[in-house]
């Protein structure tokens, strides 16, 4: 049993309830006085669209609005052309909800709400408007009308009275993901051994997703910081290449330490320097990230020409270009998050160009996943109205509708078959409480003011609980259980057997959206997780095989957002999936060495261009190969590639892009081979091509 104080509602929560309640309450006072059939649907759509951040209700607005009139505008169509083709129409609108559904999954911000309400609502319109087609356009007007109503409402209160911007929460987001870098930053270069380093990473990871989300929002948001949009993307690209960089200073300060767990002397006093910088945090002298950057390039220029000699002299020249670019990331953050504070919308002229190169809105994308949930919506609206047809259920409508709704809701969702449960069963439980406004008190009263007074206590309570994500689900099927039965007021059919009717038509609909997801869309956490991997593996077995220099579509980004889904996925597996086996840093950091080897191609297309074609179709083959249930270690073969390609990459000129080879290389073979010793390279012979290729053909 919960304690009796988390009953007890927080100001923040008390004050988003009554402005939902206000926000609803205006919206049916209005759809009331324009005389709209169902105003009752305005009242549920400001439920619908509030939110306790003020930013992300007016992001999603427009959107919301667009999509509902495209929605209308399909299902009026459809209707006129379809209508005495009753199995045809049915078909085009599973057809159409399941497209909008599948663009709607491959959008990650908020204009994928346009999308998806275009889907449904053709659903809404067009199930209920079959039994009078002739006017169809009318009902869908009206339909537009009541939800752009309930937005528009909703908007504004949540705007206007007491908002609450995103942007102290964002920021306070950001501050504790600067504050958890630097701890950990502190934590590998002191080498401190911890079971949850890996599990750190992974909510790194997550957090960076989480904040790239929110700040799509933040343009629309009623705090100062929405003018900080730029500000705020530049520091959040900074810090996607601080996780990689940090995992690679972790593992090379490792390799390169002593048996007796000394650093060598040389490189000891600049990373204690380094640590004691980061250690001082914002309040470290600015002038000092500049003359550790100036001391770690004249390191580099010392070992650059010896950067070629052995493996141990490559990890060492990796290193120092790491550790340097792991400085840069936490100057530029702190500098970024400085000029925030300041309030300047311009970038700093230093800065600027992280802005221009920055990959704006890449995520993660998974194809066929999307193509699977829209199946899943065509198949359930399709089954549902077969029924309707066949057996010629006066509330078939309303089932489809239930359908349409529910199998975009929880589209998103690994397992939607949770989320539809509770839903239903919370549907179920507001029956009763339904049943006694829509038939007991509702006919006692004939004034709007009395209306909304029998109203606030549920509504008002039910909002409270809608504020806290813990409870949100449950809260809100019960306001749509209420809300749903008083529409039939709406519709003279306020009577004991239009309820019951309804209800069940509901409860078919709901009942059938989870059982068709069931069968076709439900797949676990360890599934998932799995399959996030191997479209990484693929990605960079990809990258591998193609001839040329990748271009620059946000690889970083995409994998680092693979990262943060991994690793709720992870959580949620528990003991099914191999959490040690695992580590897409890792794979973050392979992926990018393999872009760097490929851009150097240039280089060591002269010196070694048949060495990098030999590592790369190793690296393709491997990454191919793999499996989540048995991630098998690199083939030995490719050390032997590695080798042959250093020993070419040191008969090149003294250029950048050769040392750029060399540290990717250096890195690539750390993270391929961790426990690998640090030799120096065997001299290219005949017979590695060969053992490669032997090595390919086993696995």
């Amino acid at each position: 049993m919960p304690k009796a104080s988390s009953w007890a509602p927080s100001l923040d929560e008390l004050v988003f309830s009554l402005k939902s309640f206000a926000a609803s309450m205006l919206a049916l006072y209005i759809a009331f006085g324009m005389g709209l059939p169902r105003p009752f649907w305005a009242m549920l759509t400001a439920y619908v669209v509030s939110s306790p951040l003020s930013g992300t209700v007016r992001s999603k607005a427009v959107y919301r609005v667009a999509g509902t009139i495209v929605g209308c505008i399909a299902s009026i169509v459809l209707t006129v052309e379809l209508v005495n083709a009753p199995e045809l129409l049915s078909l085009a609108v599973g057809l159409w909800v399941g497209g909008c559904l599948f663009i709607s999954l491959l959008d990650r911000t908020p204009r994928s709400y346009a999308f998806m309400l275009a889907g449904y609502t053709a659903g809404l319109i067009v199930f209920p408007g079959v039994a009078n087609p002739e006017a169809i356009f009318d009902t869908g007007l009206a339909r537009v009308e009541e939800i752009i109503l309930g937005i528009v409402c909703a908007t504004v209160i949540h705007s206007v009275i007491l908002p609450r911007g995103m942007g102290p929460v964002l920021l306070g987001k950001l501050d504790a993901s600067l504050r958890d870098a630097e701890r950990w930053t502190l934590d590998a270069l002191e080498q401190v051994s911890t079971d949850a380093r890996l599990r750190d990473r992974h909510k790194m990871a997550a957090d960076l997703t989480e904040l790239r989300v929110m700040t799509t929002h933040l343009p629309y948001d009623t705090s100062d910081l929405r003018w900080m949009t730029r500000p705020m993307r530049a520091l959040q690209d900074r810090m996607v290449y601080l996780l990689p960089v940090l995992t690679a200073v972790h593992d090379r300060l490792g390799a390169l330490r002593r048996p007796d767990g000394a650093m060598p002397p040389d490189l000891a006093p600049v990373v204690a320097a380094v640590r004691d910088w980061i250690a001082a945090g914002a309040a470290a002298d600015p002038a000092d990230a500049t003359r550790l950057i100036d001391r770690l390039d004249r390191l580099e220029a010392a070992e650059s020409s010896q950067a070629t000699d052995g493996w141990e002299a490559a990890t060492r020249f990796s290193f120092i270009r790491r550790l340097r670019s792991l400085v840069e990331i936490h100057r530029d953050c702190r500098d970024l998050r400085a000029h925030m504070a300041t309030g300047d919308q311009a970038l700093p002229d230093h800065l600027d160009p992280l802005a221009r190169k920055r990959s704006r809105g890449v995520f993660h994308l998974d194809h066929g996943m999307a193509a699977w949930s829209a199946a899943a919506a065509l198949l359930g609206i399709t089954s549902v109205c077969a029924f309707w047809i066949l057996t010629g259920w006066s509330s078939g409508s309303a089932a489809a509708m239930m359908v349409a709704v529910f199998t975009c809701f929880f589209a998103s969702f690994d397992d939607p078959v949770p989320g539809i449960r509770l839903f239903l069963v919370y549907t179920m439980a507001s029956l009763p409480l339904s049943a006694f406004y829509l038939l007991v008190v509702l006919p006692s009263f004939d004034s709007f003011p009395m209306l909304a007074l029998c109203l606030a206590p549920t509504l008002v309570t039910l909002g409270v609980f809608v504020a806290r994500p813990a409870t949100m689900g449950k809260a809100m099927a019960l306001i749509f259980g209420v809300g749903g039965s008083l529409s039939l007021l709406d519709t003279g059919n306020g009577d004991f057997a239009s309820f019951l009717n309804s209800s069940i038509g509901q409860i078919v609909g709901i009942v059938g959206a989870m059982l068709v997801t069931r069968m076709c869309r439900s797949v676990g956490a360890a599934w998932s997780a799995r399959r996030l991997l191997h479209i990484g593996w693929r990605e960079i077995a990809d990258m591998a095989r193609t001839r040329g220099v990748p271009a620059n579509d946000g690889f970083e980004s995409r994998m680092l957002d693979r990262v943060g889904l991994l690793s709720a996925r992870l959580a949620q597996a528990g003991g099914s999936v191999d959490v040690d086996a695992i580590d897409a840093v890792r794979d973050l950091r392979v992926g990018l060495n393999i872009v760097e080897l490929q851009r150097a191609r240039p280089v060591l297309d002269r010196a070694g261009g048949a060495a990098l074609d030999r590592l790369l179709r190793g690296v393709a083959v491997h990454f191919r190969a793999l499996s989540a249930k048995r991630p098998d270690p690199a083939p030995a073969a490719l050390l032997g590639s590695m080798d042959e390609l250093l020993s070419a990459i040191g008969t090149a000129p003294l250029c950048p892009e050769r040392d750029r080879a060399v540290v990717a290389l250096a890195s690539l073979r750390r993270s391929l081979f961790p426990v690998a010793a640090l030799e120096p390279p065997p001299l290219a012979n005949e017979e590695i091509p060969q053992t490669m290729h032997q090595e390919r053909a086993s696995a």
